[in-house]
Formats: structure tokens, C-alpha cells, sequence
């Protein structure tokens, strides 16, 4: 792609340097003046919280509307690009003025919508669903206020984007894409703008902006200068950004004027206001169809940036995974109950959304920050359960319950699109001698008891684990017995240092309290064997809150001493091994759970005290493999990268897969709260291992290269105490096998179960309203379509880049709709629930229909 030889006159500005427009007849530039336009992009990057708090950037939207207005008044050629609908939400609720002065300059083209999501989130942490509904609740916005929607996705600011962004943004309506991270020194991009290719071959064109996305409030040759040090000139026109941002205020007089003065004069070529989606028209017309297809492709994911902000502040961490799964699940049976609890709902997800800012939940927001975050958080989650309750209690009353003295009925509820089998914890009351739980038809179902969350004098209180085989999306009724019963269950040997059931065998370390052996009887290969090095490794961390220049946080520390191994469960359903550790003043507990029978993974249950400063911790996962292949999931999909120990971003789960004497094995860690991962190669007295960062201590919003003073006092990130979960799963090979994306949305959203009388009902003792097949393709949404609360939204992805047919029995509709799926793919289906085979296919924004094949018969 080579730029233009020859030189262009083009007519200069008709503002003056004081700014005021004036009807003068126009000059031609300087014939030196480089053959090229440069797209001036005026913006204003507000981060609404930051070193701030919310409240002072929803003043500061305001203000920095007011004064993109202001110099619209003054200058008729100035355009301003925005994006983060929820400023424009603030404003409308604030300042309808201002509000009504927007959509006048929207209707001109002057004000410019760009992004089209709530906010700009931090694009490597959040879910897949996350992303579509930034989108969803974005566009549909502007679309309604506006008339218009973005067709330029617009992320300045997150400090990296996950591969499949260009799926999500193709299914949103935008065809291309601004952003600023990873910049020159961080990645090996093909270009200033690029075709950027996710995973199921959908495409996008990228462009990295040059040096920076906002400027200083004075003339912008520093900045134009800077920008073109970046740039590929082989582009000929390219798009710079100025404007006053961070903590808004937008372009400035002295932008402005500075601009048109350098236009006139021809420094660097034509300067002309513009906008993102005009310049891709432009480059698009000029390059036309062969330029375009000459255009480099990049197929991956845009890192790296700031590797410590998918560790710092645990807690936004798993605030964020709980309440997106409780408004996932919340949608979901509203849908099934037939609730229309869309108003609610938006209200949660926009919470959810908001604190998806990427400030907050990569934890570089000031400390007060969190606490608003906390409550908003907890705001979703509140809502969602309120909603789950009703959906339920609705559900279950319609549920056939004969009267049986002497039994309590439970009824346990799956999220989940497929069939589950677990193991549920149900505390009960009235019953000295215990329970035991039977099904609907009185057969003795496996259980134990166990640890009662209640520490009281009322000897009828206790708490019992039963094993549940539910049905997709749907409830299978059980009791509680008084009393013991048979208690069948599988095999389950247990001891101090031991557990093995028909499928695993592991063994502690009395000495670590780490395993030193992990046999898979499937294969016989044990995945420890030959393996070497710690488990827990802490570290001094002298880096800042983002981890700024951080390429890998496994570096050399010391190990966590074990101070105490118990073995706290043994029954016929599982065993509970307690290990102990401590190290400065900090405590680690780690319990090690097995199932009866054929439980084919480990559940790893932690509770972490965290009392170092400056300090990080990995936990670390060595595995005697030979020639491993690491495998990451991230948002709808899944990445291959280098073994290298680099620090990565990633969602719930990371394998390692290889062989063990010629025996294909692997081990993949799922865990329900962590994101900053790496699999690291071996080292002297070290194998092969995964490792996840499981807590950083910076002091809160501290950015190198602001050095801290030795004498002050700071405030330290995650001090005290966290408890999460993680799952080993070892497996034959082939992580597709293993099921790891299911396993993680059990993990992140476990099933419920409630108490309930007796009564008739019309409906039996166990129900499915949904199901998937449990297999490639994955239903990761089902909901009520916004606009239409008697259609059904049904969305399914394929996980493992496989293509596949996909069989969805959607019984609460009574249909079965089967669909081709390509490698990663992502379908959205809008299901009449009084026509349901009229079923077409939809955008991730639910406003339009697209043209997939696919088939629906009765069921």
C-alpha cells in the first residue's frame, strides 16, 4: 500500500485565529505542503471514575458537553466524536438543555457517536455476554435518543482488547475500530490500520491511534508531530486525536485555532476536522476492493499493556464474576417464568456494565472508587436474586408436592442450559438425628452430612450434601428425610495425605502440602510425575498498581510453610483434606474436595489472609509434561499462546496439555474469581507449570513514574481476607474433551436450592426448559427480546474452534431448532413464544435480522 506521488491543493479553513468564522476567499496551500490529509479527530476522553470519583465525572460530562457545543457555536466547521453512552445518559437525566443542544448537532453530523457501548471496559476481563450487552444497552440508546447507531467501535483507553472483539462488534453493527493499547513499544502490529480477524473469521478494520488519544489545551503541532513518529506512512492520509481528556474538557480554542493556522500554512498537509467513520470511508473509497485486500490482517488478540491489572484488586475481580452471573441467571428465568423484568434488568446490567470501566475493575481507581463499586455490584446482585426468588417461588408452587409426613421437600433449581450433576449443601432445621435425602420417587439419593453454617445451641440444626442430577435449564424436586439412610455412593478412599475415588488418585506432601502425584486411572498416567516446584510462591512486588512494564510476574520467591493437614470429610459422597499454610502474616487455607464414584476433578476451596504490602503471590501448578501446548480461554473463545511465563489475560480457565511417556495427558485449571495467568517453561528444579496470580498488594492508583515517598503513608490493595475456588481437571490430551467452559459457568454460578411445602400442581417432580446437548455449541443467553416481551432470545457460541451442528430442544417453547455452526461462532435466535416456528435470526443488538440457515420442527 504505497501513498501518493503526487501533490494536491485543497482550500484553506475559513477561521481565523481568533476563532470567528469570516467569508474571505479561499487561498491554496503552499505547493510544498505534503500531499496528505490529516483527519483531526476532536474528542474527549472522560474516564467517569478514576482518580475521581463517579460523582465528579458525572459533573465533569456535563461540563465537557457544554463546552463541545460552545465550540460548535464558534467554529461551523468543528465536528466532536463521542463515545461512552453512559455520559450522555448522565447529561439527559441532568441537563436537558444540553441534552436537546446534542441531538440538534447529531442531526447535523457534527456530533459524531462513535463506540456504541456504556462505557469503555477494560476488553480483556469481562464475559462475552458482558461485551454484547455494553453494545446492546449502548446502541439501542443512541438508537432511541439519537436516531442513529455507531458504526466505528471506539476503545482509546483499555489497556488491551480480547481476539474476538471484532465477532462482537461486526454483530453490533460497527465494521471498524479505534483504539490506542498495546502501542509501538508493546506489540509488533502490522500497521497503523489493519484488518483485525477474531477467531471465527469475522473482520474488522483496525486502527492503533498514533502517540495519543487527547492532547494539552494549546496548539497541537507538539501533537501532530509526535503522532506522525508513529505512523505508517505508507497510509498517506491518517487520523490524529487531540482534545483535553482523562478527566474531560475536550477541544480547545487554542486546538481549534492552532489547526486551522498549520492548514493554512501547510505544515504537515491538510488538516481537517473530522471523524473516525469519515476517515474509514475515505481510506475505504481510495483504496477500493484490491487496496483493501492488500491491507495486513492480524489474527490475535492486542497486548500488551499494564499485565498487573488482571490481578490488582481481587475483590472488583469477583465482585464483577458474581454479578454477572446472577444477572445471567436472573434473565434466564425470568424468561422461563414468563416475568417481564426487562426494566430491572437493564438497571442491574447497567450497573454491572459501569463497573466494567477499565479503572475499575482493573483496579487502578482510587480506593473510594471501590466502595462505590461494591455497592453498585451489590445493587445487581440484589436485584437479580429478587428476581430468581420470584421466578422460582412461582416455579415451584406449580410443582406436584404429595404431603409426606416427616419430610422436608426441597426443590433445586439448574441455571444452566444443559443437564448438571453436582453436589448441593442444604442446611435444614427439626431433625436431632439427622437426614437423609431421597428423590421424588423415594430412592435414597448420595449425601452426607456436613458443617453447619449456623453455630448454635438448637440441636435440630444442621447442613447435609446431597448429589443432584438436574435437568437443563430446569428443577428436579428431592426431600429430607429424618434420620440416617442407605447413603449409596461410589467408591472414596481417604486419608490424611490420600484420596482416590474409580477415577483420581492424589497424593499430599506432608512436608508442602502440595501434590505429589496426580494419577488420572483413565490413562494411568500420573500428571505429577517427574514434577518439580512450589505451589505457592511469594514475591516482593516493587511495581506499580498497573504493572507498568511487568512481562512476567514469575520471578523468584519463597513458599508458604505448611503448618497443618486434616482430614475434615470422609462419607460415602466426598472427602474434605484441610492444608495450612502461613507466611509472614499472612494465612492460606486450601481444601481439597473429591466425590465418590466417578468425580473426575479436584475442587480446590480457598481462603486466603492477605497481610504483606508490596508483596504478590502465585499459586503454581507444575506438571510432568513433555511438549505442552497452553490453551486460554477468553471471551467466546479460546487462544494458544507461547510457553514463556509471560503474565496474560484470560477468563476461567488455562490447560497445559501435552504427553507422559508417549501418553497424550493434560491439566487445566478452572478457577471462579482470578484473571492474570502464565504457563511457564522449566527452569532449574522446576517443571513445567500454569500459574495464576492470586493476589498483588501495590498502593491503590500509584502510576510509575511517580516515585512513592519512604516516609508516607499509603493505602495497600487486598489486605485481609478473600476466598475463592479452582478446579483441577486432568484429562487425556484434548481440553475440548474435558468440558472446561461448562465446568467454569458451574463453578461461577452454582445451582440453588429452596425449601418448599406441600401442594398439588400441575407440573412434575422434574422439568427442563432448555437444553443444549452439552456438547460444542454452548447457549450462553436466554432471555426476553427487549422490545418484545413474548419473544425469546436464545444465544449459543461454539467453544472449542471446531465447527459443529447444533440440536437446541427449547421445550418452553416447543421447539427443536438445529443450526450449522462455524469455528467460534456466535447465533443469536429471536424465538415468538405465540409463533415459535416463525423463529428468526438476530444481531447482538436484537434490531435486526440476519440471513443464517437454519431449521425449526415442532417438539
Amino acid at each position: 500500500m504505497g501513498g501518493r506521488m503526487t501533490r494536491r491543493v485543497a482550500p484553506m479553513s475559513n477561521a481565523p485565529s481568533g476563532g470567528r468564522p469570516r467569508d474571505l476567499p479561499t487561498a491554496p496551500r503552499p505547493v510544498a505542503s505534503p500531499a496528505r490529509t490529516l483527519h483531526m479527530i476532536g474528542n474527549a476522553h472522560l474516564d467517569p471514575v478514576w482518580l475521581w470519583p463517579w460523582q465528579e465525572g458525572y459533573q465533569e460530562a456535563r461540563a465537557t458537553f457544554w463546552s463541545a457545543i460552545h465550540r460548535m457555536d464558534e467554529y461551523p466547521d468543528f465536528v466532536f466524536t463521542c463515545d461512552q453512552v453512559v455520559l450522555l445518559s448522565w447529561v439527559e437525566e441532568s441537563d436537558p438543555e444540553l441534552f436537546a443542544r446534542i441531538q440538534e448537532k447529531v442531526a447535523e453530523g457534527r456530533w459524531v457517536m462513535t463506540g456504541g457501548w456504556w462505557v469503555e471496559p477494560d476488553c480483556n476481563m469481562p464475559s462475552g455476554e458482558s461485551f454484547v450487552r455494553q453494545g446492546l444497552y449502548g446502541q439501542r440508546y443512541l438508537k432511541e435518543k439519537f436516531g442513529v447507531t455507531a458504526s466505528v467501535g471506539m476503545n482509546v483507553d483499555p489497556f488491551g482488547h480480547n481476539a474476538m472483539l471484532p465477532a462482537i462488534l461486526r454483530g453490533q453493527g460497527m465494521d471498524s475500530y479505534c483504539f490506542l493499547r498495546p502501542g509501538p513499544h508493546e506489540s509488533e502490529l502490522p500497521g497503523t490500520m489493519f484488518w483485525w480477524e477474531a477467531p471465527d473469521g469475522s473482520r474488522v478494520l483496525a486502527y492503533r491511534i498514533p502517540f495519543e488519544y487527547c492532547s494539552p489545551p494549546g496548539e497541537v503541532a507538539g501533537q501532530t508531530e509526535k503522532a506522525l513518529g508513529q505512523l505508517d506512512r505508507s497510509l498517506g492520509d491518517l487520523m490524529i486525536f487531540y482534545g483535553v481528556g482523562n478527566h474531560g474538557g475536550g477541544p480547545t480554542k487554542a486546538n481549534i485555532d492552532s489547526i486551522h493556522r498549520y492548514d493554512r500554512m501547510g505544515t504537515f498537509g491538510e488538516l481537517t476536522m473530522s471523524s473516525p467513520r469519515r476517515y474509514f470511508d475515505e481510506m475505504t473509497k481510495r483504496l477500493g476492493e484490491q487496496g483493501l485486500a492488500e491491507v495486513p490482517v492480524w489474527r490475535d488478540d492486542l497486548q500488551h499493556h499494564a499485565a498487573g491489572c488482571y490481578s490488582a484488586h481481587s475483590g472488583i475481580k469477583a465482585w464483577q464474576r458474581r454479578a454477572q452471573a446472577a444477572v445471567l441467571s436472573a434473565e434466564r428465568w425470568a424468561a422461563v417464568a414468563g416475568h417481564d423484568a426487562r426494566a430491572d434488568l437493564e438497571r442491574a446490567w447497567k450497573q454491572v456494565l459501569f463497573n466494567q470501566f477499565h479503572d475499575v475493575l482493573p483496579g487502578s481507581a482510587i480506593e473510594p472508587a471501590y466502595d462505590d463499586a461494591r455497592d453498585q455490584l451489590g445493587e445487581a446482585v440484589a436485584i437479580s436474586k429478587r428476581i430468581i426468588t420470584r421466578a422460582h417461588n412461582v416455579i415451584a408452587r406449580e410443582i406436584s408436592v404429595p404431603q409426606e409426613s416427616g419430610t422436608q421437600p426441597v426443590v433445586v433449581f439448574n441455571p444452566h442450559p444443559w443437564p448438571v450433576t453436582t453436589r448441593v449443601e442444604m442446611q435444614y432445621g427439626l431433625a436431632p438425628n439427622g437426614v437423609h435425602v431421597v428423590d421424588a420417587g423415594g430412592a435414597d439419593v448420595p449425601c452426607q452430612r456436613t458443617q453447619s453454617v449456623a453455630t448454635t445451641d438448637d440441636k435440630g440444626r444442621g447442613a447435609t450434601v446431597f448429589q443432584a442430577e438436574l435437568p437443563a435449564l430446569g428443577y428436579r424436586l428431592y426431600r429430607l428425610r429424618q434420620g440416617p439412610g442407605q447413603h449409596p455412593g461410589g467408591t472414596l478412599l481417604a486419608s490424611e495425605h490420600h484420596l482416590e475415588n474409580d477415577v483420581l488418585r492424589l497424593e499430599l506432601d506432608p512436608v508442602t502440602g502440595w501434590l505429589s502425584s496426580l494419577v488420572d486411572k483413565r490413562t494411568g498416567v500420573d500428571l505429577l510425575a517427574g514434577a518439580t516446584g512450589p505451589h505457592t510462591q511469594m514475591c516482593e512486588d516493587p511495581t506499580d498498581t498497573w504493572g507498568h512494564r511487568v512481562v512476567s510476574y514469575d520471578w523468584p520467591g519463597e513458599e508458604m510453610v505448611t503448618t497443618d493437614i486434616v482430614l475434615r470429610e470422609h462419607g460415602p459422597l466426598r472427602a474434605r483434606l484441610r492444608v495450612e499454610r502461613e507466611w509472614g502474616r499472612s494465612t492460606m487455607a486450601e481444601e481439597f474436595i473429591l466425590g465418590a464414584g466417578g468425580d473426575d476433578a479436584v475442587e480446590v476451596r480457598v481462603t486466603l489472609d492477605w497481610r504483606e504490602q508490596a508483596h504478590l503471590m502465585k499459586l503454581r501448578f507444575p506438571v510432568g509434561l513433555q511438549s505442552p501446548v497452553a490453551t486460554y480461554e477468553i471471551p467466546f473463545a479460546h487462544l494458544t499462546r507461547p510457553i514463556d511465563g509471560a503474565e496474560e489475560p484470560a477468563q476461567s480457565w488455562v490447560d497445559l496439555s501435552g504427553s507422559v511417556d508417549g501418553i497424550r495427558a493434560g491439566l487445566a485449571v478452572v478457577n471462579n474469581a482470578k484473571h492474570g495467568y502464565d504457563v511457564s517453561p522449566p527452569s532449574p528444579g522446576r517443571s513445567h507449570s500454569i500459574g495464576v496470580t492470586a493476589v498483588r498488594s501495590p498502593v491503590y492508583s500509584w502510576h510509575d513514574p511517580r516515585l512513592l515517598d519512604p516516609d508516607g503513608y499509603y493505602s495497600f490493595q487486598d489486605q485481609g481476607t478473600q476466598s475463592f475456588s479452582y478446579l483441577l481437571v486432568p484429562h487425556a490430551g484434548d481440553w475440548r474433551a474435558a468440558g472446561l467452559t461448562r465446568r467454569a459457568a458451574l463453578l461461577g454460578s452454582p445451582v440453588r436450592a429452596m425449601l418448599e411445602s406441600f401442594h398439588d400442581g400441575p407440573l412434575p417432580s422434574a422439568r427442563g426448559y432448555l437444553d443444549d446437548g452439552g456438547d460444542q455449541v454452548m447457549v450462553t443467553a436466554v432471555k426476553l427480546h427487549e422490545d418484545a416481551p413474548r419473544d425469546l432470545v436464545v444465544r449459543a457460541v461454539e467453544t472449542t474452534g471446531r465447527p459443529a451442528v447444533a440440536s437446541l430442544h427449547i421445550p418452553m417453547a416447543g421447539i427443536r431448532l438445529v443450526a450449522d455452526f462455524g469455528p467460534s461462532e456466535i447465533r443469536t435466535f429471536r424465538i415468538p413464544l405465540d409463533d415459535p416456528l416463525s423463529a428468526v435470526e438476530t444481531d447482538l443488538v436484537e434490531l435486526g435480522v440476519r440471513r443464517g440457515a437454519f431449521t425449526v420442527e415442532p417438539w
